[in-house]
């Protein structure tokens, strides 16, 4: 019987449901990942569940976000994950052990095997096999208490790849181009399922850049097959044993087939300020350069350093231009140092900076003002980078070490002969930096540091809700926008009341300040595509300490709508998309009877605006809809 690659690891993972498009399916999780930025919360979520252990095959708690310690805060958080992995049963990666998608593609990804990861760039691990989900901490934390993923069944989507990347054409301009086409809605509620004879030609590291900005395309996830290449990957990570072939079977149905021809491709870039604003280099050729980033989770291995270190070994950095380089992972930098790579870089005028996310977060590496910065990186928001009105391009390695040369956008190809990457010799594998779970009950206290506020109880739903319309909004506002990142405010993720003060700022400045007076609850209205981008649930819990307990918006993006019905803020959307018009800030709403609407299965609720009414939708599952009307899925949990 036919069967893509989805189909067969999730029949393999299923509690229940069934496989059909728009259904409800409930999926085993093998493996979990979290990174600091979001992790503290999801282990304080963990453990109001009081499980006293783990339950996933291989559960990991990375930091690699927040990584100054310029005050008490950070590593006061750096230190209770590592005690709560500690006690709890998880591998702790530290400080400098490198990027979690990078380092879990190295040491622990397991071709067809689940992952759950509090990160929207889990994907990655598709790479190498594995169907990885991005989502919200408090659904890693259920998984780690040993309960299913809930998610939508999303359509199949193939990609075929034919043909060969052409010298200084990357995987990163594959996956530039899906984007083009695309753009940063076209994936939603589906999966990308990779296949064709170009994949012979493809590396796992270079197949785990396509499927991480997946992410980008609002894609539920991406995955290619595991083959020769996963195979050779798998043996240089001395884990041959955790290889197992996956393929799709016979010809299976795909509810769309799009075809990518490498041969055809040419380098690429996005355009400030969205990952879809593609455009081919040499159209820019000329746009004087700053800054250039290489590094991320999408462009940080091995491979992408030393194209880098070839391209500029007898070359210098443009003097108007600062360079610098974010490795992926110890692993990575050791691999560089004895492959020769790093010497170069120095030589060449580059800074390199230990393995971690660095910039791609807002931490630190923020560009001049007005100044354009190039980087590998996969998102390029506005103000994400720590500037405002920033100018940020995000472009494959090649792209943005031609760009660090010339001074300017530049077509690679203008570097002339494409550097060759001798294979190594030997591989150097860091599994040192990963500190191993101890065994059941060796592990001692969890050790909190001041910063670290405990959750906040949330109450249910009321029969009557009614409310004020506290701010509206566009089309594809970004959790960046809703809850911002940056040296500023991550350093207050373990602390909701303070970091609460930043939701909605980069929107309405005054926002907290304007709604935290007000005696009732509020309503926030948005467009298309609302809640794009990373997976932080602070961007969902934050308006919900805050008094936001109704959001209706023309469409959701996937993660966000999961984390506000995971936190009991009612998701809704317009039946008439004209209606968006009608709504204003200021304005008083009511749904009538609304809790018991909700758990009789009602799929259109109305809502009084004033003296008139209108219609809205609420397309929840009835386990959603329980959330929702109980306050969220950890007073369910204590419920249970």
């Amino acid at each position: 019987m036919a069967k893509t690659i989805v189909e067969q690891i999730m029949a393999a993972h299923l509690v229940s449901g069934e496989l059909v498009p728009g259904a409800e399916v409930a999926l085993k999780i093998d493996h979990t990942l979290t990174q600091d930025a979001t992790g503290t919360l999801a282990y304080l979520e963990f453990e109001a569940m009081g499980v006293a252990r783990a339950k996933p095959e291989v559960a990991v708690s990375f930091v690699d976000h927040n990584l100054p310690q310029t005050d008490f805060r950070n590593a006061d958080d750096h230190r209770f994950l590592r005690t709560v992995a500690a006690k709890y049963g998880l591998y702790f990666s530290p400080p400098g052990n490198g990027i979690s998608h990078q380092v879990h593609l190295e040491r622990f990804s397991a071709p067809g095997k689940t992952l759950l990861g509090s990160d929207s760039h889990t994907p990655t691990a598709g790479g190498g096999g594995m169907l990885a989900f991005g989502a919200g901490g408090l659904d890693v934390a259920l998984a780690l208490a040993g309960q299913p993923f809930y998610l939508v069944m999303p359509e199949i989507i193939g990609v075929k790849l034919i043909g060969r990347l052409r010298p200084w054409t990357a995987a990163k301009d594959v996956i530039l181009e899906l984007l083009r086409r695309l753009t940063v809605k076209g994936g939603r509620g589906k999966i990308l399922e990779f296949f064709g004879p170009a994949l012979r030609y493809l590396s796992v590291p270079e197949r785990a850049s396509i499927t991480n900005m997946g992410a980008e395309l609002g894609a539920t996830t991406s995955i290619f097959p595991s083959d020769a290449q996963t195979r050779k990957f798998l043996q240089m990570q001395g884990r041959k044993a955790d290889f197992q072939p996956v393929q799709a079977q016979g010809r299976p149905r795909y509810a769309e087939v799009l075809v990518i021809d490498l041969d055809k491709l040419e380098p690429l870039i996005a355009q400030p300020s969205s990952p879809d604003r593609v455009a081919p280099v040499k159209d820019l050729a000329g746009t004087p350069v700053e800054q250039v980033l290489i590094g991320s989770c999408a462009n940080s291995s091995l491979r992408d350093l030393m194209i880098v270190s070839q391209a500029l070994k007898g070359r210098r950095v443009h003097p108007g231009v600062s360079l610098e380089i974010n490795p992926g992972s110890r692993q990575v930098l050791e691999n560089l140092i004895l492959a020769g790579g790093l010497l170069p870089l120095l030589e060449a005028g580059a800074r390199v900076m230990p393995p971690g996310c660095w910039g791609c977060i807002g931490m630190g590496q923020a560009p001049p003002t007005n100044a354009v910065s190039v980087r590998t990186f996969p998102r390029n928001f506005p103000g994400r980078s720590g500037t405002k009105d920033d100018k940020v391009y995000l472009s494959s390695p090649e792209t943005a070490v031609a760009a660090a040369i010339f001074g300017e956008l530049r077509d690679p190809r203008d570097l002339g002969d494409y550097p060759r990457l001798p294979a190594p010799r030997r591989f150097v594998v860091a599994g040192g930096g990963i500190i191993p779970p101890p065994p059941a009950g060796a592990a001692g206290e969890v050790v909190r540091g001041p910063n670290i506020v405990p959750f906040p109880q949330l109450t249910p739903l009321p029969e009557t809700w009614r409310g004020e319309v506290w701010l509206k909004v566009g089309d594809n506002v970004t959790t960046d926008d809703i809850l911002p990142a940056g040296s500023q405010i991550l350093p207050l993720r373990s602390n909701l009341p303070a970091i609460s003060q930043y939701a909605f700022t980069r929107l309405d400045p005054e926002f907290p300040s304007r709604v935290q007076g007000k005696a009732g609850e509020g309503a926030i209205i948005g467009g298309e595509n609302y809640g794009q981008g990373s997976s932080r649930e602070h961007a969902a819990l934050a308006p919900r300490y805050l008094g936001v307990r109704v959001k209706l918006v023309k469409t959701f993006a996937r993660i966000h709508l999961a984390n506000l019905i995971n936190f009991g803020i009612l998701p809704l959307t317009f039946e008439n998309p004209a209606d968006y018009a009608l709504l204003t800030q200021g304005q008083t709403l009511e749904l009538p009877g609304v809790k018991q609407l909700l758990l009789d299965g009602a799929e259109r609720l109305p809502l009084k605006v004033g003296d008139r009414e209108i219609w809205v939708r609420v397309d929840l599952s009835a386990r959603q809809r329980r959330l929702v009307a109980v306050g969220g899925a950890l007073n369910l949990a204590r419920e249970a």
